[in-house]
């Protein structure tokens, strides 16, 4: 068939023009950025830090860094486990053995604060006298910690005489996060892209056009891994990104390039040439592709207005491989399709089930059928999916928010054994205390009388401060030679041990009530429950101001995209109806433990506070990916037919396959993320997988075809200013080169609404124009 008279079929015009000029140099350049991102990026995962959940900003930080600078001893990262065995710790072998592993540790560089329990600690003693605690800080920052780390771990870990070392403390549990992470990482890779490339095939047929995404991905992944490597150089990223990196680099990678390939094989299966089929392809695919990322990029960016680091660096990663996802999807593929032309169908395994699909005129029948029946029955079909979603989600309404700890590697790590030792068999729960910083030296009497003060609030076991000894409200034991410890350079501490869990809602009661004591002198209070407080009060104030950023820049990018004022609501209502099964799933599972042994988890009956909200945006971005491929074609048919219904039908039969297809293989890479030792890491790979298979086979098959059958034409109305505005700024579809191969008439009459558009449309593909 030859197209005449069709402007934008003009070889080299606009977009098209440029990319496809020099398709040859164009890769060649795409390789050379490739090649230097691999030398920018290399080494990237040694320059990122494990922690990042609290404010830098909140009281109990100030007052960790200040504990840090003049009570090293106070801030211990750094715990060495002694065994004896079935000696006791008093042994006078175990004791010499006991002080000279201390001794040796205070002479390391960069080791401070070294205190153990044969230097008159107490309380590093377990119960049974059989176990004792050699306590340090490793100055430096993460980075520098770490290698301190490695470098004196191997002469202290291990046999001494008759005792046995083992390593713990926050050091050594961030060193063995930010080790399984990247083993990790290494394998959930090495297990998604065999099983991606074979669904890729399945998905195309052709091994040619399977290739492209995977090479779509791998630029956006190792471009990703360079822009972080940079930050690195100004701010803290996280190594937890990494994983986001991977995910989304491939998953997105695959959607985009699923989405651009699939149009450019329907316009050559029009009779388009190469060209014009580039040119169609990139005005039509190409837009809901940038639309598409810019959508993705926004709910990302929401978590910058949060001050931890570690969702931060989630908003770093994620908006850099989005965009080189999309850039690589709109500038590599094109000069690739332009080379391969007709054969990117090259070595394709499923011709003749295509061929005799496209003769029978049965491309995306049984989407069609689906939609239609959901279409016949869609009270039925909304009420049910939206009463299931509900209840799927129902468990979040027992969520309980807690911080990340050790419990986080597998219950074989080192550092997890250790601190499980301490909480089993320590009192008082050693690392766990709320510390007071008081920034003056009050006099003893101020100090003695809030110290009693502190010590007769409900939960508090005992308080220790350079005063004395205090409990019950009074004072237990006069000033000795660790409490004359507790002052100096100006300023002061006091230790409160709780009778409760570490960061139970008793501790963090606790922390508000000692906050509430406001004594006559600066005091900033700290301690793992006090950071969670803050972290918690952190989130909360932010929280309304990222969902803000999200749903009015959603609200006008689907407006741009639609020209609607109704779409862009069940956008975001339906986005977030989705997300339901995974946060009810997230504290189902994760929270309360069930699955936790063939998982392979330890659950510590809390979610941590910042992986919601990571979920939320990434998952809600995602959500928003697939609702744009699919409105886009809705959009497309309406505009060309003035159908409501059978523009409806239209975008389930285009899209249905590809985006079950987009959200299996996310899911695979998901869920090769969820194989992960790390429980964080497990709950964000599989969550996500979850609820990318909810939204792609429950909401965008059942429910919004559903929900736009109930609103009928009413979905696509906007008042006249709002239509003008969006016929000069809109976002649009615009034409394809022909009719869709195999395309015969969707849909019905509903309700009036053969239009004119669509019976004008249709004389013009039936005369050929």
């Amino acid at each position: 068939m030859t197209v005449v008279n069709r402007p934008h079929e003009s070889r080299g015009r606009g977009w098209t023009g440029v990319v496809t000029a020099r398709p040859r140099l164009t890769l060649l350049l795409a390789l050379l950025f490739t090649a230097l991102a691999v030398v920018a990026g290399s080494g990237v995962a040694d320059r990122l830090g494990s922690g990042g959940w609290q404010d830098p900003a909140a009281e109990s930080a100030y007052a960790t860094k200040a504990l840090e600078k003049h009570f090293p001893a106070s801030q211990p990262n750094l715990l060495l486990l002694v065994d004896t065995g079935k000696a006791t710790v008093d042994t006078p072998a175990v004791a010499a053995e006991g002080r000279a592993l201390a001794g040796k540790l205070a002479g390391e560089p960069s080791v401070t604060g070294v205190t153990s329990y044969w230097d008159g600690a107490a309380g590093l003693r377990d119960r049974d006298g059989r176990e004792a605690l050699i306590a340090a800080r490793i100055v430096g920052d993460e980075t520098a910690a770490s290698k301190t780390l490695e470098r004196i771990a191997p002469a202290y870990r291990g046999d001494h005489g008759p005792v046995k070392v083992s390593i713990g403390g926050p050091v050594a549990v961030r060193h063995e996060l930010q080790t399984t992470i990247q083993e990790d990482l290494l394998r959930a890779e090495m297990i998604a892209l065999p099983i991606t490339l074979v669904l890729l095939v399945m998905v195309f047929g052709s091994a040619v056009a399977a290739l492209l995404p995977l090479g779509v991905g791998i630029i956006a992944i190792l471009g990703t891994d360079a822009v972080l490597r940079g930050l690195t150089e100004f701010t803290d990223v996280s190594v937890f990104a990494q994983n986001l990196t991977t995910a989304l680099g491939l998953g997105l990678a695959i959607d985009y390039a699923l989405f651009i390939v699939r149009r450019f094989r329907e316009e050559l299966a029009r009779g388009a040439g190469t060209l014009p089929a580039i040119a169609a392809t990139l005005r039509t695919a190409g837009r809901t592709v940038l639309f598409s990322a810019l959508t993705v990029a926004v709910s990302l960016a929401a978590m910058l207005v949060f001050p931890q680091y570690f969702l931060r660096s989630f908003a770093y990663a994620g908006i850099a491989v989005v965009l080189i996802a999309a850039l690589a999807a709109l500038v590599v593929l094109p000069a690739a399709l332009a080379l391969l032309g007709e054969r990117v169908n090259a070595l394709d395994l499923n011709r003749l089930i295509r061929r005799g699909r496209r003769e029978r005129g049965e491309s995306g029948a049984g989407w069609a059928r689906v939609a239609r029946l959901v279409m016949r029955r869609a009270p039925l079909f909304a009420l049910a999916t939206t009463a299931g979603l509900i209840v799927l989600g129902l468990p979040f309404l027992r969520v309980e928010f807690g911080t990340a700890d050790d419990r986080q590697l597998p219950a074989s790590a080192e550092s997890h054994v250790v601190q499980q030792h301490i909480r089993d068999n320590f009192p008082g729960s050693p690392g766990g205390a709320i510390d007071i910083l008081v920034d003056s030296r009050p006099g003893q009497a101020a100090l003695a009388d809030y110290s009693g003060r502190i010590s007769a609030l409900p939960g508090v076991a005992r308080v220790d401060s350079p005063a004395g000894r205090f409990a019950g409200g009074r004072q237990v034991a006069e000033p000795g030679p660790s409490e004359a410890l507790r002052a100096a350079d100006g300023a002061a501490y006091i230790t409160v041990l709780s009778k409760g869990e570490v960061v139970d809602q008793s501790s963090q009661r606790l922390v508000r009530d000692i906050r509430a004591q406001h004594p006559p002198f600066a005091a900033s209070v700290t301690g793992v429950a006090a950071v969670l407080v803050d972290s918690k009060h952190s989130i909360a104030e932010r929280l309304p101001w990222a969902l803000a950023i999200i749903v009015v820049v959603t609200l006008l990018l689907v407006f741009l995209l639609t020209g609607s004022v109704l779409i862009p609501l069940q956008a975001v209502l339906l986005n977030a109806l989705s997300l339901t099964a995974m946060f009810g799933a997230v504290v189902w599972v994760f929270q309360e433990g069930h699955l936790s042994g063939p998982l392979s988890f330890t659950s510590t009956g809390d979610i941590e506070t910042t992986l919601p909200v990571l979920m939320f945006c990434v998952a809600f971005g995602l959500s928003m990916d697939y609702g744009v491929f699919l409105l886009s074609r809705m959009k497309e048919e309406y505009d060309r037919t003035g159908d409501h219904r059978a523009a409806v039908e239209f975008g389930v039969r285009r899209t249905g396959g590809l985006i079950t297809a987009a959200a299996v293989i996310l899911a695979v890479v998901m869920v090769a993320i969820g194989t992960s030792r790390v429980t964080n890491t497990k709950m964000l790979g599989l969550g996500i997988a979850l609820a990318v298979l909810m939204d792609a086979m429950v909401v965008r098959s059942l429910l919004v075809p559903a929900v736009m059958r109930l609103t009928g034409r009413a979905t696509w109305w906007a008042p006249a200013p709002l239509r003008r505005l969006h016929a000069r700024i809109g976002l649009s579809e615009g034409e394809s080169t022909g009719p869709a191969p195999g395309a015969a008439p969707v849909g019905g009459a509903d309700d009036g609404e053969r239009g004119p558009a669509r019976d004008e449309a249709r004389r013009r593909v039936s005369a050929g124009g």
